[in-house]
């Protein structure tokens, strides 16, 4: 009974997905919407985009085996990556009224500093959404009763979100994430309701947690502890700024206003709501503590869906996975147009021959195609756990994407020699620690990128110019007083 609801549920939605293909006619209804979303729509699509498998699965595994201090990178770094996004970079970026964050560092840095960039970006996404992928074969493996293996789970779960992906775009995405949005808040408050009442409700479970030190957040006094913690915090938090899903959800937006609000309170209301599967996992341990003890070592993703199997009723479950699969999907299809139009538009495009609007949107989508099938692969072999893709997806961009794009906002002295060298520089220093370096490093790879990124940035830029600055505009002027005067464009400033 219940996998038919879940076959039920996700013929719905897909269909609601292809419904909203009749909006897309050009490339910037495809990409973001044509800059049509409402507040409440880019709310609903920033929150969903970034509840996905690893808050309902990845965190709260984490989260048993090491409390609040193991799960700092996410959701503590991504949420506060997310209000930061709309406190400093919304506005910005919106007047510049580009396509993909790719077309930033064209305009600011030059073609070179745009491939690097746009590179660093795909290949991170390859991660996040591999985490999608590998929880929806979870799902379907789990609601199957073990008749469809997780890696067919995997095959259907990425062909259906597809579907609707590739012809929809950015309007499919935001559609049902607003739908999925309402479907996650309600279902997963519904279910903390019939878990809480299973074990003497919320203070015990919070008490019981509390007791067993699972509150300990801040690292010991030890500086290889407090650098540890330091780079997994900054790895979401500021390794996921430079990301096209996170600045389609800015450009999408009808107004800067909306831009600005809609992500500081979807990333708000993500912060919030990634508590409640905690609470959910962590209640395992009081209602069926063998049941735990099982999973926990051996795959501890499976301690929540095993759970609402178990013990909760019918509607429960159906609610469960129904918030489950709504999350997983909104933030699948939104990760899979994500890098596939940056490629399309920042790699594709200018190595063709002039090409029409439409030709543009047939290549998106082709690429969208690819990157669907390439990043199934990658699921289907990959031995990583959830929360771990998520974790390790960002590295990249921190060190080669995250300095160019806030120094090229807020530093007019930044050069494209700058850019370059803060790449080159993150890039080797990132490669060489991981490589090269001891097995448990002092100062964490990405980190230690990071850092270097930032040194290549100051110094490329004051030292005397060996290469010419290629930027079209001077950012802090364009930017702070003349952007908000700018003609609206269609497609990417030549």
């Amino acid at each position: 009974m219940l996998l038919w609801f879940v076959i039920a549920y996700w013929v719905i939605s897909v269909g609601i997905g292809l419904w909203a293909a009749s909006r897309v006619h050009t490339t910037k209804d495809f990409a973001i919407a044509g800059r049509h979303l409402p507040f409440y729509m880019v709310t609903a699509t920033v929150f969903a985009t970034w509840f996905g498998s690893e808050t309902v699965l990845g965190i709260p595994a984490t989260f048993l085996q090491e409390g609040l201090h193991g799960v700092v990178a996410d959701p503590f770094g991504s949420s506060l990556c997310l209000i930061l996004v709309g406190l400093f970079f919304a506005a910005p970026l919106y007047r510049m009224n580009l396509l993909t964050i790719g077309d930033f560092y064209k305009k600011r840095f030059g073609r070179k500093v745009e491939v690097m960039t746009t590179v660093a970006i795909v290949i991170s996404y390859l991660g996040w959404v591999g985490a999608q992928i590998t929880a929806l074969g979870l799902v379907f493996n789990v609601v199957s009763n073990g008749e469809i293996s997780r890696h067919m789970g995997m095959m259907i779960g990425s062909g259906t979100i597809l579907i609707y992906t590739l012809f929809g775009g950015m309007w499919a995405v935001a559609i049902t994430d607003f739908l999925q949005m309402i479907i996650i808040c309600v279902g997963m408050l519904y279910i903390g309701g019939e878990v809480s009442g299973m074990v003497g409700g919320v203070g015990a479970v919070v008490q019981h947690a509390s007791e067993a030190g699972k509150f300990s957040f801040w690292p010991t006094m030890d500086l290889k502890e407090v650098i540890a913690f330091a780079a997994a915090w900054i790895t979401m938090m500021f390794g996921s700024i430079p990301q096209q899903d996170v600045f389609q959800r800015v450009q999408s937006s009808k107004t800067e206003k909306i831009a600005i609000w809609g992500s500081v309170l979807g990333g708000s209301l993500y912060f919030i709501f990634a508590f409640v599967p905690m609470f959910l996992a962590y209640s395992a341990t009081l209602i069926d503590p063998k049941m735990v003890k099982k999973f926990i070592d051996a795959d501890p993703q499976m301690i929540l869906p095993n759970l609402v199997l178990q013990h909760a009723p019918l509607f429960a479950q159906v609610m469960f996975f129904g918030a489950l699969l709504s999350a997983i999907k909104s933030c699948a299809s939104a990760t899979l147009l994500a890098p596939s139009v940056t490629f399309t538009e920042n790699i594709l495009r200018p190595m063709m021959s002039k090409m029409s609007d439409q030709k543009l949107l047939y290549w998106m989508r082709v690429v969208t195609l690819t990157f669907t099938v390439l990043v199934t692969l990658y699921a289907m072999n990959s031995k990583m756990s959830i929360f771990k893709m998520v974790e390790n997806a960002y590295q990249v961009t921190l060190v080669m994407a995250f300095v160019p794009l806030a120094c090229g906002v807020y530093w007019k002295r930044a050069t494209n020699q700058g850019a370059l060298l803060s790449i080159f520089l993150g890039l080797s220093t990132w490669l060489a620690v991981l490589l090269v370096g001891p097995e448990d490093p002092l100062i964490p790879a990405q980190f230690a990128g990071l850092i270097a990124s930032t040194l290549g940035m100051v110094v490329g830029s004051l030292m005397p110019t060996y290469f010419g600055h290629e930027a079209h505009v001077e950012p802090h002027d364009y930017l702070h007083e003349h952007a908000a005067h700018q003609p609206h464009v269609t497609h990417r400033p030549e």
